[in-house]
């Protein structure tokens, strides 16, 4: 049996059309036309023998084998990268500074850390898992070199917006909103000490609604809101990243609760021109992300 060698090229430019959820898009982020990324994703599933995408309304989706082969593809992209990254980047030395909020901490902060160990071991990463308040002050302080933080002040100087995502209705068990319908009480809330933005915008929601609503729990981390949430001791507002799989988003029409605004994603610098370790992180982060998050 001929062994098949995919190309490492085509690949990415697969990865980035699914990412971005168009591959006219990819194609300006690759710097190709759009019909030699085509051919790219056509010599692709010819070496795979099999579709890859389908069509699903005016768009397209991953097929079963699509979506194997988008997790293998990344896979080996991160690889690549990773040795690349150890060749030409072995002098890289010193300490960078990050900051991530708690939504962050478990799932992309490991992951980040751990490529970026292995790629640049001269390298010492500082953290500071912190809220969104105190990362803007301490990067304003130059207490941090990067912070990733919910863009509080649009046009921040040196931030890079990565995505937007819709704030959510977090509750522990689906049957608790059958007892909120039911109930003459206000809504319990549980949220994290002020100034908090999902804090603000949960209350801001209720009021605009007309509906009653109690602070039943508050914490100063995000663990133990999750805790409250699990307990049953109400509900809770955070976007479905970072969120733990015992706990559910609701859908606001049908939990009859008011509809919730979307919350910005940014990556902040210190400096408009980093150093190349705080450049090579930066990358990381994003790279972790955009695989993570919905385009």
């Amino acid at each position: 049996m001929q062994r098949i060698t995919f190309d490492l090229d085509v690949m990415r430019s697969f990865v980035a059309g699914v990412e971005l959820g168009s591959f006219a898009k990819a194609s300006k982020r690759l710097a190709r036309s759009t019909s030699a990324v085509s051919a790219q994703l056509k010599k692709l599933e010819d070496q795979a023998g099999t579709p890859l995408l389908r069509k699903a309304g005016r768009g397209m989706a991953l097929t079963e084998a699509g979506e194997t082969m988008l997790a293998y593809a990344r896979r080996l992209l991160e690889l690549n990268d990773e040795a690349v990254s150890a060749v030409r980047g072995t002098q890289l030395d010193g300490v960078v500074r990050l900051g991530m909020q708690e939504d962050f901490g478990e799932n992309v902060l490991p992951e980040i850390l751990g490529h970026f160990r292995r790629a640049h071991p001269k390298l010492r990463v500082e953290v500071r898992i912190a809220r969104n308040t105190v990362l803007l002050q301490s990067l304003g302080a130059d207490q941090l070199d990067l912070a990733l933080a919910w863009e509080a002040e649009p046009g921040t100087a040196h931030a890079e917006h990565i995505c937007t995502l819709p704030m959510r209705w977090i509750i522990g068990d689906s049957e608790q909103i059958t007892t909120l319908h039911e109930s003459d009480e206000p809504v319990p809330l549980i949220v994290l000490d002020a100034p908090c933005l999902m804090r603000t915008a949960a209350i801001d929601a209720l009021d605009r609604a007309g509906i009653s609503w109690r602070i039943a729990f508050t914490s100063a981390s995000l663990a133990g809101t999750w805790a409250a949430v699990k307990a049953g001791l109400g509900i809770s507002v955070r976007t479905t990243l970072g969120l733990p799989s015992e706990l559910h988003a609701l859908d606001a029409r049908n939990a009859h609760l008011p509809p919730l605004p979307t919350l910005g994603l940014a990556l902040y610098r210190s400096e408009a021109e980093p150093s190349p370790a705080v450049t090579r992180l930066a990358e990381l982060i994003l790279q972790s992300l955009h695989s993570s998050v919905p385009a």
